[in-house]
């Protein structure tokens, strides 16, 4: 109706009238012809040609920390692939055909993937068997373990902790065995933080490196997929496996993406030397565990031990990087993830799109029962963009490209960065399974994404490593 198109223009601060958008709904006749049209028209589809079954919900008795939301069997063919013999769970961003696709959140509930993920076809190309589909935070806007839809997902090293987010079921089912390594996602730390919580691998590679082609978004410039391990050869040869260009279909990868032989490298390839120490990720005020700093410090003092030069290193930048990372993420969500239902608009390439219509469905008619992480970004970061035009956003990708230069200049010296993961251990979980303003504040709790989200935006790969800790948990180096 008029009506619909001044509401439509006005969303956007265009006003027009009633006489003026009676005039427009008739020239706008024949777009809507068109666009009916494009439903019956041959486009471009990912394809799913590897064998699978139709899958099931898991049973209590193999999901004791609830990271398993669906199980499955999608089983690749190659006898002597980089992945055969190997277990391996997906996120619940990446797209299995036929089988659900949740995100982790009511607004998506009951919606079925249309076609396998490229890292999903590379996997099984590779010869690995996904075993099911890992629980994610809310819309994967979470830091801990407390918002997903199937409630909360517990620390295998101790069921009364947080396993981490927004990667939580494929961080907590890696480090208890259920399978030999995952494909998680991350947008500001959303696999480095469950791996250093739980005690296990995790990548954050270069951007670009692993395609995100057909998975749900969130920004497209933080969109990260990355692989989480119980061990180096799981994680190389994972990595191996789903890392290259995929053809111009996803347009955050440009022409020059470099594979390494990641797994050849791990018995004999070049090998970093030169470690800085990377002062201003230590010592973070109101935030940092002086145990947490001290075990990072004793492992800079073990590689030392081995005969790896280490060396302290400054970058100013990195402590105003929670303020980019505020900026960035919580607009994108509005303007990317939420106000485009999941589609995203980010240029050339293949988009989902089946999930715009879900999404916008499910946020018409379930998007109250969002988490409040997922309202704070529709809210805030909405806000920011529709006030200010995208000015904050804008000045905050500016900044990052002057963190991505002091990074460089540092890495011009030294081989790799270290720091502390997590600036914490993981925390207790809230005791009340109605999430309130603790499980909020955990979600989006600073000591567990201060030191991992400056390297989504400057786009620099980023691997935490386990070591014992000091008590209880593990720490991520």
């Amino acid at each position: 109706t008029a009506a619909d198109l001044v509401a439509a223009a006005g969303r956007r601060n265009v006003r027009i009238s009633i006489e003026e958008a009676e005039i427009l709904g008739t020239l706008a006749l024949g777009t809507f012809a068109g666009c009916d049209r494009l439903t019956s028209s041959e486009a471009f589809s990912l394809p799913s040609r590897h064998p699978r079954t139709a899958g099931r919900a898991p049973l209590a008795a193999e999901n004791p920390y609830n990271a398993w939301v669906w199980r499955c069997e999608v089983v690749g063919a190659e006898p002597r692939g980089l992945l055969t013999g190997m277990d391996i769970a997906v996120k619940d961003i990446i797209p299995i055909a036929g089988q659900p696709m949740g995100a982790g959140s009511t607004v998506l509930q009951g919606f079925t993937a249309a076609f396998d993920a490229t890292v999903v076809t590379r996997i099984l190309d590779s010869g690995g068997r996904i075993t099911g589909i890992a629980t994610t935070e809310d819309m994967c806007l979470s830091g801990a373990s407390v918002s997903a839809a199937s409630g909360q997902v517990r620390n295998p090293r101790d069921p009364a902790r947080s396993a981490g987010g927004s990667s939580s079921g494929v961080a907590a089912l890696v480090a208890s065995g259920a399978v030999h390594a995952g494909l998680g996602a991350d947008q500001g730390g959303s696999i480095r933080i469950p791996s250093s919580l739980s005690g296990v691998l995790g990548m954050k590679p270069t951007y670009g490196l692993i395609p995100y082609t057909g998975c749900a978004p969130i920004d497209p410039s933080l969109d990260h997929l990355g692989p989480i391990a119980g061990s180096v050869e799981a994680m190389a040869r994972l990595l191996q496996a789903v890392a290259g260009h995929d053809h111009g279909l996803d347009p955050r990868q440009t022409a020059q993406v470099t594979v390494s032989d990641f797994v050849g490298n791990l018995r004999g390839g070049d090998r970093p030397r030169r470690v800085g120490i990377l002062t201003e990720g230590f010592g973070r005020a109101g935030l940092s565990d002086p145990d947490v700093d001290e075990t990072v410090e004793s492992t800079a003092t073990a590689l030392s031990a081995l005969g790896y030069e280490v060396v302290r290193v400054s970058a100013p930048l990195h402590l105003g990087a929670m303020d980019v990372h505020g900026s960035l993420l919580l607009q994108g969500a509005a303007q990317y993830m939420l106000d485009s239902g999941g589609v995203g608009p980010i240029g050339k390439g293949f988009y989902d799109e089946h999930i715009g219509i879900a999404g916008a469905s499910g946020l018409q008619h379930r998007g109250d029962r969002l988490f409040a992480s997922v309202k704070f970004a529709a809210a805030v970061g909405g806000y920011l963009w529709d006030e200010y035009g995208g000015a904050f956003y804008a000045r905050a990708q500016n900044i990052a490209l002057a963190m991505r230069m002091q990074y460089d200049d540092l890495l011009n010296d030294v081989d790799v960065l270290l720091m502390p993961t997590t600036c914490v251990q993981a925390p207790l979980l809230p005791k009340d399974t109605v999430p309130g303003m603790d499980a909020v504040r955990l979600a989006l709790d600073p000591a567990l994404i201060s030191n991992t989200c400056a390297f989504n935006h400057t786009g620099h790969p980023a691997l935490s490593v386990p070591v014992p800790g000091p008590r209880g948990p593990p720490v991520g180096v």
